[in-house]
């Protein structure tokens, strides 16, 4: 093999593919240079003056390594991990660090071994972590549970990378045993491990990092992201369907920690993949917000892979995979052409490759397991006049709390005129018939109820409505449908529905149909009066994430993520 690079290194021999009259981006320098980038099997051989067996003339074009997206989870776009390739591989993207957390939260180890068994099928290396938090708390019921002993088990499984986003930081700060055995097996099996400690600062912080945790997601502010590179870690700059900070977490770049960050998507789902796209799309945004286009290149590229110890990837030089993008410039960044490994595998935003055989297991299937529900089942009462009252953070994840006085009649709430909406977390994967019920603010919708089977972490039932009844219709679509989205709208008499089908989170279906049928959910939704600054279904899924402040729902009842406690929703 290696006499195969040399050879052609040295022009004894012809490479099997040349990009001809590339002007492109070396990482590694800094600099915009020119040559002929020669490509052996799926090797970068050298740069200069070649012939080849196949050549692209690129001319006017700029090459760039291909896109590593630092975290992501598969299953947030609501596609199979081939479907979800054939999006972001035209778009750039050649290699993904992938927290399988959300359907491993459904169905266990299986979950994490069905995405890295069907990702062979793509073009797209799949870099799968094992997820640390399943659940992500102990306060609420999963359709799982990974203890210190199961990673200890799984963390050298030969599908397993690192540990995933280790969102339990207060459990990491208290020292809690099993908390520490997790870290200790990834240290162990010498595997990197994710981190996940919004808001956390000072002592707190150093006492986190002393699990030797490599890197955070969520930072919202400079002050934040610089103290945690300041202590070590890489920052991810994030942009994703509902977090949309990369432009102001830009802002503290500089040439002297540029290094230390990296990009992800985290959580991005079809529609914004198909109509906007993935890394690629990072990248427009923040160099239209003003960062430096080739540290943002940098930051998307080598400094992923030096973070993850993926050797000789992320940059354009010999010896390094040939992963790379042909784009029309430094500001657009439309891809005209991606290779994979030394193989054009799109072309034209378009992908090469098939994606109409999809591995689907009966073990992420049919896995909601609820039991019919009826309009008594959504009655909220208060002890009194007052209530505590989620708020909303617009283009975040992070939600508030506020007092309202909130009208009561026959032992339940009336909420009819006010901008407050029943919210409701329903158990979905034991028969607990566990029902968290609360109030929120500011979401806008309007006239029945909607639900999904995306809820962060744990993925239970969440639904939002004004009406009892339309709430328990959207519940019992969902679990005939086996999981999915739904509007039940009340003047209508209609309910809409999509379904999926895997793990109640994707769908089997092919990404252009999904999309289509999603956007016009979505669509509905707004125009049921959802607030237009809010995703119409992704933010929904947020509101039971236990791990980010301030106030989130759970199966169990009302939570403040700050003290990490139950509340209660009266507030007198």
């Amino acid at each position: 093999m290696l006499e195969k690079y040399v050879n052609a290194a040295i022009k004894r021999s012809k490479a099997d593919l040349v990009l001809k009259n590339a002007t492109f981006v070396n990482v590694l320098n800094g600099k915009i240079e020119k040559g002929d980038i020669a490509i052996v099997d799926e090797k970068i051989v050298g740069i200069g003056s070649y012939e080849g067996q196949n050549e692209i003339d690129v001319k006017g074009l700029t090459v760039i390594p291909g896109y590593i997206d630092a975290h992501v989870h598969i299953e947030s776009s609501q596609l199979s991990p081939e479907e979800f390739a054939s999006l972001i591989v035209p778009r750039g993207t050649t290699t993904i660090i992938a927290d399988p957390h959300e359907i491993t939260n459904v169905c266990g180890m299986a979950g994490a071994e069905y995405i890295a068994k069907a990702s062979k099928n793509v073009p797209l290396d799949v870099k799968v972590q094992l997820p640390s938090c399943v659940p992500a708390t102990p306060f609420e019921t999963s359709g799982a549970e990974l203890f210190g002993k199961d990673i200890e088990e799984h963390i050298n499984d030969d599908f397993i990378f690192g540990l995933g986003e280790f969102m339990n930081f207060p459990g990491v700060i208290s020292a809690i045993p099993d908390v520490l055995k997790k870290l200790e097996a990834a240290h162990a099996a010498n595997k990197i491990i994710d981190g996940h400690a919004p808001a956390t600062s000072g002592d707190a912080l150093n006492a986190y990092l002393c699990g030797g945790i490599a890197t955070d997601h969520e930072c919202t502010s400079v002050e934040e992201i610089e103290e945690k590179i300041a202590k070590g870690v890489y920052v991810h700059l994030r942009h994703g369907s509902s977090t949309r900070n990369l432009v102001s977490n830009s802002k503290a770049v500089t040439a002297a920690n540029m290094r230390r960050f990296i990009m992800c998507t985290d959580d991005r789902h079809a529609a914004d993949l198909k109509r906007k796209g993935h890394i690629d799309d990072a990248l427009r945004t923040a160099v239209a917000g003003g960062l430096d286009p080739i540290w943002a290149v940098t930051i998307a590229t080598l400094n992923a892979a030096e973070c993850y110890n993926l050797r000789y990837r992320g940059a354009i030089a010999p010896f390094y995979l040939a992963d790379l993008v042909v784009v029309d410039d430094l500001k657009n960044f439309n891809a005209q052409y991606v290779i994979k490994s030394g193989k054009l595998v799109a072309k034209n935003g378009k992908p090469l490759f098939d994606t109409s055989k999809r591995y689907l297991p009966q073990s992420v299937l049919n896995t909601v397991h609820v039991n019919e529900l009826k309009a008594d089942d959504f009655i909220l009462t208060l002890k009194g006049k007052k209530a505590n009252v989620m708020t909303l953070l617009p283009g975040n994840v992070v939600t508030g709390s506020e007092v309202m006085e909130i009208k009561s009649e026959n032992g339940d709430v009336q909420i009819e005129g006010t901008d407050v909406l029943k919210m409701a977390v329903v158990e979905r994967h034991k028969y607990t018939g566990n029902i968290g019920k609360g109030l929120l603010k500011g979401y806008g919708f309007k006239g029945g109820a909607m639900g999904i089977t995306i809820a962060h972490d744990s993925h239970n039932i969440i639904l939002l409505g004004d009406d009892n009844e339309s709430m328990a219709k959207a519940a019992n679509a969902l679990k005939e449908i086996g999981g999915g989205m739904v509007i039940v709208d009340k003047k209508a008499g209609k309910t809409y529905t999509l379904t999926l089908d895997i793990g109640g989170l994707m769908s089997s279906r092919d990404a252009d149909s999904l999309q289509k049928d999603s956007k016009e959910l979505i669509d509905r939704a707004y125009s049921m009066g959802v607030d237009k600054n809010q995703e119409a279904f992704m933010s929904l899924a947020f509101l039971s994430l236990a791990v980010i402040p301030e106030v989130k729902l759970l199966d169990t009842g009302l939570f403040n993520v700050l003290k990490f406690e139950f509340m209660d929703i009266n507030a007198e």
